[in-house]
Order: C-alpha cells, then sequence, then structure tokens
C-alpha cells in the first residue's frame, strides 16, 4: 500500500484538475500505439493502426484513451485504495484481455509524457515526480492480478 502525504494527495488532485481527458486520452493512447507499435495487438477491433496517420485519426483509439483516463479519474478519488478500486480492471486485463503487464508502465509513461507536453512548466520536478509516484501506484494496482 502506498503511503501519501497531504501534499502529495493535493498535488496529484492539482495535476489531474488540469487535465482534460477528451485531449489528453487520445493523445496518450496514441502515443503509446506509435512510439511501441507492438501493443497494436490489444486492439485488434479498431481497425487500421498502423500508421502514425491512422492511429491518430482513428476514432476507436480516441474514445479508448479517454476510457482509460476516466478509469484514472477513479484511482484520482480513490488514492488511498487504488489496488482494491483496479481489481476487477486488473483481473479483465490479466484473465480475459491477456494484456502484458509492462504494457501498464509503457502507458503511464506516455501520460506522463501527455500531460507533460500539456502542462509544460506547471509540471516542475516536484509536480512530476509526485504524478510519476500516483501513476506507479496505478501501474502496481494494474499489475496486482498477475502476481
Amino acid at each position: 500500500m502506498v503511503k501519501w502525504t497531504d501534499k502529495e494527495r493535493s498535488t496529484v488532485a492539482s495535476v489531474w484538475e488540469k487535465i482534460d481527458i477528451d485531449e489528453i486520452g487520445p493523445q496518450a493512447l496514441a502515443r503509446i500505439l506509435i512510439v511501441y507499435p507492438w501493443t497494436e495487438r490489444y486492439f485488434g477491433t479498431f481497425g487500421d493502426i498502423f500508421t502514425a496517420t491512422a492511429v491518430l485519426n482513428n476514432d476507436k483509439v480516441a474514445a479508448h484513451g479517454k476510457v482509460v483516463m476516466k478509469a484514472l479519474d477513479k484511482a484520482v478519488k480513490n488514492i488511498d485504495n487504488i489496488r482494491g478500486t483496479y481489481a476487477d480492471l486488473s483481473r479483465l486485463h490479466y484473465e480475459t484481455l491477456r494484456v502484458d503487464p509492462d504494457t501498464f508502465k509503457l502507458l503511464a509513461d506516455c501520460i506522463t509524457i501527455t500531460v507533460a507536453c500539456k502542462l509544460k512548466s506547471a509540471l516542475s520536478p516536484q509536480v512530476q515526480a509526485t504524478w510519476q509516484k500516483f501513476l506507479s501506484a496505478v501501474v502496481d494496482a494494474m499489475s496486482s492480478q498477475y502476481e
């Protein structure tokens, strides 16, 4: 279980307030598909996602990016029980979708990069460290059923 200070909680909430799910979600998911093309295998029903242009113009990629960010909202709201909050989602990704757990870390990195591009200097090194601690807790929770 991750221990959070009040300052860390407020930092995560502050970053989250600045995130537009409809913008960041599609960009982050597109980034993982473009930078790590082998992740395409998890999105076989999304149609053509074999070029950067196709990924960036794919409505299903954009929609799923929003789904990912809405799930992240649950972690922000349940920061003291992220593992419990994500237990069913982790089980789904493990048992049914068979997602390699390393993919969660890659996606977390893509989310951080996308957020950093948007927030620029507002994501100071200290704020980024707290944000990455938060995303690491999410990655851990998403990987919990793999243990």
